[in-house]
């Protein structure tokens, strides 16, 4: 989590919402993205959906089964998609996101009985600090 926490400290320094993510195999980082919505004008640029491109080009492949994704915000319904359709093994989140949360918050794509693929989930590490760079973030722009 501490690799997806500093891409959230970078996202924050350039105007980004702070989330950041970061792609694991074997307990390796294989890459690390954060939220560049702003920057390139493109609002589907969260930070996980940037990360699981990343990883599936590094890795030169189109699973990510034996991959985690940390991601310092739950996903929405985008990135879950996309983590979903890529088949990362397993997703480590910190805060939840009572707003658009799709995994358990709101929904649960993630988990989804309906699909094919179902990831691993694991909510709330690093919870207090991942909320706090939201809150201060969120605090500093009103």
């Amino acid at each position: 989590m501490e690799a997806a926490l500093d891409e959230a400290r970078r996202a924050a320094s350039s105007g980004e919402v702070p989330v950041g993510a970061a792609v694991l195999r074997e307990g390796t980082v294989v890459v690390r993205a954060h939220n560049e919505t702003v920057g390139r004008r493109d609002p589907t640029a969260h930070a996980e959906l940037l990360a699981v491109q990343q990883a599936l080009g590094v890795l030169h492949t189109d699973r990510l089964g034996d991959c985690t994704l940390y991601v310092t915000l739950e996903p929405c319904a985008q990135c879950a998609g996309a983590i979903v359709l890529a088949k990362v093994g397993r997703v480590v989140f910190g805060a939840y996101d009572p707003k658009a949360g799709m995994a358990g918050s709101v929904g649960d794509v993630l988990r989804h009985q309906g699909l094919n693929h179902r990831v691993e989930v694991i909510g709330g590490v690093e919870e207090g600090e991942c909320g706090q760079l939201l809150q201060d973030f969120f605090r500093h722009r009103r």
